[in-house]
């Protein structure tokens, strides 16, 4: 029964100067030898300062970490090749929107005709969490329980505390920025897939969008694949954590379905009541506190995250992924990617040159410098790339 729930991780990476820690423009020269490297798995974004990596679907957490570290360790070998560096944060704490270029492609020119400033403005950097759920329906049903947790989950990734240059006082900009584009953040519940999918046909015959790739919502059932795609989180700056938060998800996903197996049902929420938790998620991370619906109450932050860890434990084990869930742990006392760029910054009488120094730093921690790359069967190394 657990073999359905397959795994994809997307993370999205700024290329930056290590020398003037500023952002680059830099990645077609990257997607030259990444598209023979990597094939589909690598691809641009609307900036062209970003690049897009994508896991294969994996049957397994332990697949998903393999094929995630190797493809960071790709990834930063091409950049450093070309003189730069990556960095896995959802906001760069330096560089500005306005000097960043827009990849040459008739979608991004489309999309930036129609939100204009919008689109331009776009420059946050993500982590996207794909879980297999073959059956419409199902996925439906569990996507509709599963937006209580968003919040939570978005709380143990936030790495977006900067914006041009400036303390924001948010542990998650990046949330912000993204709720200006429309049809995204917590979705409302649907009563089966069919009346999504009327949704989606009216948008389309109305012309709101072309296809349903346009819901940018926190979690979507993704429009071409049999997965539910977790959209809310920061991209965490270690790749441990992005491990853990995809074996969460996927934790998730397969608790929520054993319930429906069993005829057993999840309270259901307003939109507008998770909306309040993701709001603290955003301002506080885990150092704030959330609502705790049923007792209607405020409780700390980590005591929810504590609960939902105890509600996922008897799936943890099926799923193999004891040790990546434990990792949750490691997060909440350590902090996360938004808590360490402040400290910093705090101690080091507010300079932004030592957080991007540290974010350079933690995205290649536990990542191997030689990746392994199979083109058409045969492995070869890239650890040639790098001289």
């Amino acid at each position: 029964m657990f073999d359905q729930f397959t795994l994809g991780i997307e993370e999205e990476f700024q290329i930056v100067d290590p020398r003037t820690r500023e952002l680059r423009s830099h990645v077609v020269e990257i997607l030259e030898e990444g598209v023979t490297l990597l094939g589909e798995q690598i691809k641009p974004e609307m900036i062209q300062s970003m690049v897009e990596v994508g896991t294969g679907i994996c049957r397994n957490i332990q697949e998903a970490r393999a094929d995630i570290t190797n493809l960071r360790s790709v990834i930063s070998s091409l950049a450093r090749k070309n003189g730069l560096v990556i960095i896995a944060a959802s906001t760069h704490p330096i560089s500005r929107w306005q000097d960043q270029k827009i990849f040459d492609d008739e979608r991004y020119e489309l999309l930036v005709q129609e939100l204009q400033t919008v689109a331009r403005s776009l420059l946050i950097f993500g982590l996207h969490v794909h879980v297999g759920v073959p059956d419409r329906d199902r996925q439906m049903h569990i996507m509709n329980a599963a937006r209580y947790f968003l919040p939570h989950v978005l709380a143990l990734t936030t790495s977006s505390p900067f914006w041009m240059a400036h303390n924001t006082g948010l542990k998650s900009y990046r949330s912000e920025i993204f709720k200006q584009f429309p049809r995204t953040d917590i979705p409302d519940h649907f009563d089966s897939y069919s009346s999504f999918q009327r949704y989606i046909d009216l948008l389309v015959k109305t012309g709101c969008i072309d296809n349903g790739k346009k819901i940018w919502w926190d979690v979507r059932p993704h429009p071409f694949f049999p997965t539910l795609e977790f959209r809310v989180c920061d991209i965490p700056t270690r790749v441990d954590d992005t491990i853990a938060i995809a074996a969460l998800f996927q934790a998730i996903v397969a608790k929520l379905n054993t319930l429906i197996e069993k005829n057993l049902g999840f309270r259901l929420y307003r939109r507008l009541l998770i909306q309040e938790n993701k709001w603290r998620a955003v301002r506080y991370g885990l150092d704030g506190t959330m609502i705790d619906f049923g007792k209607q109450k405020e409780v700390p932050t980590r005591d929810l995250i504590h609960e939902l860890l105890d509600f996922v434990d008897d799936v943890v084990d099926p799923l193999g992924s004891r040790k990546e869930i434990e990792h949750i742990h490691t997060i909440m006392q350590r902090g996360t990617s938004a808590d360490e760029q402040l400290e910093v910054y705090n101690s080091s009488n507010n300079d932004l040159n030592a957080v991007v120094d540290r974010l350079i730093d933690r995205t290649m921690e536990n990542v191997p410098t030689t990746a392994q790359i199979d083109l058409g069967g045969v492995k070869t190394s890239t650890s040639t790339i790098s001289k």
